[in-house]
């Protein structure tokens, strides 16, 4: 009977396990859209690559609009792209505010892929102080907080409600996570495009 409860923790973490290993992968893709035939879009993605992508029938297609950063206020939840300082304040190359309906999407502090060793923060912003280097923002989220300056000329963006008329030619997208099926093929439910010849910076 001492067996038992071990045999059921061993079968938690085996199952745990098998659980993790069949989530489908996902990727991030940056591009502009080359081409669009029905579901498929073909994108030239930032590095130079060919890809296409299955959007799914009820994808949801969100503009990325410029916006100022007087937006950015006390209560707002926001993703900061940053590069990390020496004094271990990040350096926002780039924010999104996001609209009260994704409050809470993504939320915490991780690598970002958009430079070597960029961060994204998505998090609720506590306070917002103007500084000498530019706006001084200090950032919560569930595990922790990070403070963030916003240099001058930061690009800051915001979602807005798009529809699947903007994914065409010459579209500036961005996909955070496209999933990869079994045959290899990229599929997406979700789509961020650059609103007035703008790219997603993110």
């Amino acid at each position: 009977m001492s067996k038992s409860p071990l045999f059921a923790a061993l079968l938690l973490v085996a199952f745990t396990s098998i659980a993790s290993a069949q989530q489908p992968p996902s990727v991030r893709i940056r591009g502009t859209i080359e081409a669009v035939d029905g579901p498929t879009l073909s994108i030239k993605s930032r590095d130079g690559t060919d890809m296409k992508v299955q959007t799914t029938d009820n994808v949801a297609v969100f503009g990325v609009a410029k916006t100022d950063l007087s937006e950015i206020k006390p209560g707002s939840y926001i993703g900061v792209t940053a590069m990390p300082e020496p004094d271990g304040t990040q350096k926002a190359i780039a924010v999104h505010i996001f609209p009260e309906n994704q409050r809470g999407a993504a939320e915490g502090f991780r690598p970002w892929d958009l430079r070597a060793n960029s961060t994204m923060t998505n998090a609720t912003v506590a306070e917002t102080v103007k500084g000498t280097d530019g706006q001084n923002i200090l950032v919560k989220y569930r595990d922790g907080e990070k403070k963030v300056v916003v240099p001058p000329g930061t690009p800051v963006v915001t979602f807005v409600a798009g529809d699947k008329s903007e994914l065409k030619p010459g579209a500036k997208i961005i996909i955070f996570g496209a999933v990869k099926k079994a045959d290899g093929t990229l599929e997406a439910n979700r789509v961020n495009v650059g609103r007035d010849g703008i790219a997603p910076p993110m």
